[in-house]
């Protein structure tokens, strides 16, 4: 007796074969039979006949940190069939923390990941006990912040770390693998990650490749200085012997198109030279972050609180002005995208509720502000940073040139909050509707493995991201002629259409579109992915 039989679908198992017209047994959360099951007994029975069955998808960079213990906020996810997700992104995430910095860390993220309260954790391992501990929709992975360990070892110091703290971070890095966490990951245009140099990001990440994790990175530059970025990133993989994921790989403003293929062929040839590459990327040409990161790094030193006195004087503030006009050394949204295109997406109070949706030449209209510099500076002030932001930076040809890459792998970014980049509503039913159906950028089963097999080998899991005997039962089931998002700039919180069916850990999830309030999501500590695993 099978707890689910999913009979007559187009089973597409991850690898990117074609698709095969068969039942699969399901029982105690694991796949226990895939073939003809049409005698065998079932408790629930799912008729996918036209249907595609497909491994649970797999989201490669997330910020549901916090708010994955939400599950009337966070089942979005599942509506779109992602069944896990990598926390710890951008070397900026909630643990491992003290008592010292946590304070520090709460307001810094409270913009990014949501504010659920007091954090009561410090480690690693504790926070993932949390989870543990919580109703979590999907199943947890977790990254060590880069950012994160530096704070701990000196602060939000705007200097490069001696070569004993390098060796600090690097422990720490250690500690945080052997509590559970696959990889480290950093985010080098955010505080205190962008004031590190190649030599740190080296220490760490030979913490993290000692056990077999992956470096999960915003590179320094996604513009005008987009391939000396990339090149810093693949030579610290070349010396430190990790795994490099390039997280959400865009090259940004018009100006710089050109540096789109010249950059994939990079990676191209890092994988020539014997250096496992991966990027991720996201069915957009709008990216998403906090609405500090258009500061320059100057500014951050000293953390969220220092940078918001700083933002009080006229002085700073026109230097500041200066360099949104001229400055190219760093990740200069205004400069590469202009004010036109940086949109707020979230604020944290509602007297700046209004402001939601927005570009920033409207605010400052409607502030009435001198320039949309002004108005950036008064309305930080005012939210105490809690601010993100949409930035339209580039063109859907590029979109699509990167999706066709065999190294490429889906990947939202989504941010909760306000009125959110559609990403965190659409991202994988938008490449299976507009790329997939509409646009045939990708074939069906190149699309699903980019969603499942193919991020399933970049974190090691040994039992996710393939429909197979023996591993556990995260699986969509969908419709290929309906399936798309809905969600818009305008309208981001659309539900989109077609999931039909979503399984985690062999629980029923999703069922006819809908969210069941299931909770079966587990946490996957890198232990666990390792561990071998017998199914009576």
């Amino acid at each position: 007796m099978f707890d689910f039989i999913i009979r007559g679908g187009h089973v597409y198992d991850g690898t990117e074969n074609p698709w095969t017209k068969t039942d699969v047994g399901i029982k105690n959360g694991v796949i226990r039979k895939i073939g003809t099951l049409r005698n065998e007994n079932t408790t629930t029975e799912i008729d996918a006949k036209g249907l595609a069955v497909s491994p649970g998808f797999i989201d490669t960079h997330v910020h549901s940190d916090l708010l994955c213990t939400k599950p009337e906020i966070h089942h979005i996810k599942v509506l779109q069939g992602v069944t896990t997700e990598l926390f710890g992104q951008d070397g900026i995430s909630v643990a491992p923390v003290s008592e010292e910095t946590k304070p520090l860390w709460q307001k810094q993220l409270k913009g990014l990941n949501g504010d659920i309260g007091d954090w009561p954790w410090n480690s690693i391992d504790e926070y993932l006990q949390f989870l543990e501990d919580s109703d979590i929709t999907g199943n947890a992975t977790y990254l060590v912040p880069h950012g994160a360990v530096r704070t701990l070892v000196m602060g939000f110091d705007g200097r490069h770390a001696t070569q004993e703290e390098m060796e600090q971070m690097q422990l720490l890095v250690e500690e945080g693998m052997k509590q559970g966490a696959v990889g480290v990951s950093s985010g080098l245009v955010y505080p205190p990650n962008v004031f590190s140099n190649k030599e740190e990001l080296i220490a760490i990440c030979k913490g993290a490749a000692k056990y077999d994790g992956c470096f999960v990175v915003h590179i320094r530059n996604e513009s005008n200085h987009s391939l000396e970025a990339l090149d810093e990133v693949i030579d610290v993989a070349r010396q430190s012997g990790v795994r490099l994921h390039v997280s959400h790989f865009k090259v940004a403003g018009k100006t710089n198109r050109d540096k789109f293929e010249k950059a994939l062929e990079k990676m191209d040839e890092g994988r020539n030279e014997g250096i496992e590459i991966t990027f991720d990327q996201y069915p957009y040409t709008a990216g998403s972050t906090v609405f500090h990161a258009i500061l320059p790094p100057w500014m951050h030193s000293g953390g969220t609180s220092a940078l918001l006195e700083k933002l009080k004087e006229l002085e700073i503030r026109g230097k500041i002005k200066q360099e949104f006009k001229n400055n190219e050394d760093y990740e200069n949204w205004v400069l590469t995208c202009g004010w036109e295109n940086i949109l707020i997406t979230a604020v944290s109070t509602e007297k700046n509720r209004w402001a939601e949706g927005k570009n920033m030449n409207e605010v400052a209209e409607l502030l009435e502000a001198a320039d949309p510099a002004d108005a950036a500076f008064d309305l930080l002030i005012e939210e105490n940073a809690g601010i993100t932001m949409v930035i339209h930076w580039g063109d859907e040809e590029d979109v699509i040139y990167g999706m066709r890459h065999p190294l490429q792998i889906v990947g939202s970014d989504g941010i909760f909050g306000g009125k959110p980049h559609p990403r965190l509503y659409g991202t994988y039913p938008r490449v299976l509707g507009r790329y997939v159906r509409e646009k045939q950028a990708l074939t069906l089963e190149q699309a699903l493995r980019k969603m499942t097999g193919a991020p399933a080998q970049l974190l090691r899991l040994k039992d996710r991201g393939f429909i197979r005997e023996g591993y556990a039962a995260d699986i969509v089931v969908f419709d290929p002629n309906i399936v798309k998002d809905q969600s818009t700039y305008e309208n981001p919180l659309e539900k989109p259409v077609g999931i039909k069916y979503v399984l985690v850990n062999g629980q029923l999830a999703v069922k006819e579109g809908k969210y069941t309030g299931t909770t079966a999501g587990k946490v996957l500590r890198q232990e666990n992915s390792y561990a071998s695993k017998v199914y009576l």
